[in-house]
């Protein structure tokens, strides 16, 4: 059989590489393949946005853990991953948050990543958003990527932001505007009430098109080289390895766990650990697989009264009512509001992030609660920690050795404790106290920081941002260039959240959506 040839070959398609690849297929004179490891997304829970949480530790799921995190108590941390058409935004929370300027001007001043500045990077946010209601110099509403205010709020939701808003924080209605800070309710990736994935506006819409192939349950094995070349892609279908050639480039979006390990098995990463498990080292490239960062999450959870939970919703006549009239209570994203907040005096920008949900909300939501509970989680979305992803054998279907590194740094810790204060000040405040029938974890509204250090310890876990891993700038350590141009290999770049050198203080959905786009035109510009 002769080698199927393309223009590019785009390796996953989450929510960077299904946006290159639709982006590169509107052009009819390229020819454009996009693998992915998992099958197509044709579950119900997938688009069910109170649902996502059911898709982890199935068949969906990665599966992968961290190595035991001395700070979590020495617990293994899960990490959940989407494996299926659309990437984690067929299995994330939905919340539409881009980070703050201070993140993107860093990218360019402090890493090195010209053209990554905030200034640069917002046009390309607002050519993929399709907000429902905010039109304003910050938005976009013509996008493919629909951003709306959910259909269904919770009662305790609205109490959350009110008790922010009088225990001294301000509100807002845009967290993705010109201030970052406040409290308010969080805007998602949903249309009509449905999930609306990377697969929904982007690869589902490019597949009428002839010149774009997409190859669900295709798991690559590494890219081909020739000398210092990227000239082809081998991955594995129903038990058959298959090899295409590449007249033009390889792209990369595998995430941050996918894209370090597929390119150490190619042969690019560091040279002594490639050759500790058995790989031939093509370029010895030091940065690939370090520089780790994830936003660490840990909850308040407290026992509530005179209201419900959304868990309790979970019946065939609310899902049907969601499935079909994109109404109702499983229409809840379940982290419907939030703040971000200055832990201390004299910042730039905030270094915490709250996520409330309207229930019991911890290890994952794998446990349904037996009672009535709200969740009101700090998040630490300025990170000094930093990990790394290795491989543990030259078989491409291990999972690589994952060290989250979590509160490996003092301050990441002190910032958390100084987090559970400001929350605390929030949950004493009347509009959300009146519903609280008694804390749960930690034990009280005045924990000492032993308590906190303890509930962190025992509650601890992923918000599913990890990034970070093959890392774009211009130093020693970084893989890409400001062109994602992997540094010493010609025909390869990488574009997902891997390639940010610092993880923006938000979630990471909208921020690799944008890397998309923007790659998708480094790309047209080399062509």
């Amino acid at each position: 059989m002769p080698t199927e040839t393309f223009d590019y070959v785009v390796i996953g398609s989450g929510s960077a590489g299904g946006v290159v690849a639709a982006r590169l297929s509107e052009d009819p004179q390229v020819r454009v393949l996009l693998l992915e490891a998992g099958p197509m997304d044709d579950d119900d829970m997938i688009h069910l946005p109170a649902g996502f949480s059911t898709l982890f530790k199935t068949k969906w799921d990665w599966g992968y853990q961290t190595t035991a995190q001395k700070h979590l108590g020495g617990r293994r941390a899960d990490w959940p991953r989407m494996k299926a058409l659309g990437g984690c935004s067929s299995m994330n929370a939905m919340i539409y948050i881009r980070g703050n300027r201070a993140d993107y001007d860093e990218w360019r001043d402090g890493y090195g990543a010209t053209g990554w500045g905030y200034d640069d990077v917002l046009p390309y946010f607002k050519r993929a958003e399709g907000n429902t209601r905010l039109d304003n110099s910050f938005h976009g509403t013509d996008g493919p990527l629909v951003v709306e205010d959910r259909r269904y709020t919770h009662e305790l939701s609205h109490a959350f932001v009110d008790a922010a808003v009088a225990a001294g924080h301000k509100h807002t209605d845009d967290f993705n505007g010109a201030v970052q800070e406040g409290a308010g309710l969080y805007q998602v990736t949903c249309n009509k009430g449905r999930r609306w994935s990377v697969a929904d506006a982007y690869i589902r819409p490019a597949m009428t098109r002839r010149n774009l192939v997409v190859r669900t349950e295709a798991l690559v094995s590494k890219v081909v080289l020739d000398g210092d070349r990227a000239v082809g892609v081998t991955y594995r279908r129903d038990g058959v390895e298959h090899t295409v050639h590449v007249d033009g480039e390889v792209v990369l979006s595998g995430g941050a766990v996918n894209s370090p390990q597929l390119l150490m098995l190619s042969g690019i990463g560091p040279a002594a650990q490639l050759r500790e498990v058995g790989v031939e080292v093509a370029v010895d490239l030091p940065g690939v697989g370090s520089n780790l960062q994830d936003h660490p999450v840990s909850g308040v959870l407290a026992h509530t009264k005179d209201t419900t939970d959304v868990a309790e919703f979970l019946s065939l006549p609310h899902m049907l009512k969601a499935q079909k009239l994109g109404r109702g209570p499983l229409t809840s994203n379940v982290a419907e509001a939030g703040a971000f907040l200055h832990s201390t005096d004299g910042l730039d920008a905030p270094d915490i992030q709250i996520h409330f949900a309207p229930t019991g909300f911890w290890d994952n939501g794998l446990h349904e609660p037996s009672r009535r509970a709200l969740t009101a989680a700090v998040t630490l979305v300025r990170v000094n920690s930093r990990g790394h992803v290795r491989l543990r054998s030259a078989d491409p279907t291990w999972h690589p050795e994952i060290e989250a590194g979590y509160f490996d740094d003092r301050a990441d810790l002190d910032t958390m404790i100084r987090g559970y204060r400001s929350l605390m000040e929030i949950m004493k405040a009347s509009p959300i106290a009146r519903y609280v029938e008694a804390p749960w974890s930690p034990p009280s509204f005045s924990p000492t920081d032993e308590e906190i250090i303890e509930t962190i310890a025992r509650l601890g876990q992923t918000l599913y941002h990890p990034v970070g891993t093959c890392s774009m700038g211009s130093g020693e350590d970084a893989v890409v260039d400001e062109q994602l141009r992997v540094r010493g290999v010609q025909g390869l770049r990488v574009a997902d959240a891997s390639v940010m050198p610092a993880v923006p203080r938000g979630n990471t959905n909208a921020p690799t959506i944008m890397i998309g786009e923007k790659a998708a035109d480094l790309l047209k510009e080399t062509r």
